[in-house]
């Protein structure tokens, strides 16, 4: 694998300075911005394979950052760094459009095996959407699902839908009437099938079907031990 490409948005100096020394010695491309604003301005420059980034931060926080970043990328990998345990707080980042999850203190040979793991994604993910246009919109039943802008439409009515659920509902979308694993979705979506990814997946289908729930033909199943499958 080529050097990895990092982009590092960190406002704790002193552990900045120790992962960027660190990812240094082992080859990575880092760059390092001290907050969200300042992320936000080198993302673009840096084009980095995978983004680190933390939860806490001033001026804009880390997921207000993602947040933005994802209206025009959405496939660079995002790790979040967070002293935050709240399932809450991790199931929003998750939502934002968030990868992995590395709870502060961690060490060092972990942060570095989670970033080699996403980057090593990136190529597979990169290639899977290659042959998507974004632009075009995908009829469900009476709704229409538009990719780029990640809003559901039903009528003059429009909603806006989190990273994540316009993820999981264009895969099932394009897999009409067929399962699709439970597996595939984390791994292509979450990048590991953990029991706690599950439960996350789980609250995110509970959600698209209330969120689709205005067209009684539309159904999203629940094939026990396998997926689910969506009909219309």
């Amino acid at each position: 694998m080529d050097n990895i490409r990092v982009l590092l948005v960190e406002d704790e100096t002193t552990l900045a300075m120790i992962i960027k020394d660190t990812l240094d010695a082992q080859g990575f491309e880092i760059a390092t911005a001290a907050n969200g604003e300042e992320g936000l301005k080198l993302f673009p420059e840096s084009k980095p394979d995978v983004l680190v980034a933390d939860v806490m931060m001033p001026k804009i926080d880390g997921f207000e950052m993602v947040r933005r970043i994802r209206k025009t990328d959405q496939i660079t990998p995002v790790l979040f760094l967070t002293a935050r345990s709240a399932v809450n707080d991790v199931v929003k980042g998750f939502e934002l459009g968030a990868n992995d999850y590395l709870k502060k203190p961690f060490g060092m040979q972990e942060l570095m095996v989670r970033i080699k793991a996403l980057a090593k994604r990136t190529g597979l993910y990169q290639n899977i959407n290659h042959s998507i246009n974004l632009n075009k919109e995908i009829e469900i039943g009476q709704y229409q699902l538009n990719p780029k802008t990640e809003k559901l439409i039903y009528g003059i009515n429009s909603e806006e839908l989190s990273h994540r659920e316009t993820e999981i509902l264009r895969m099932l979308a394009e897999k009409k009437d067929s399962v699709v694993e439970t597996k595939d979705i984390l791994l292509q979506l979450w990048g590991d099938d953990s029991f706690f990814n599950t439960r996350s997946l789980q609250v995110f289908i509970t959600k698209l079907r209330h969120k689709l729930s205005k067209d009684k033909n539309i159904r999203i199943i629940n094939v026990r031990g396998v997926g689910y499958k969506l009909i219309f």
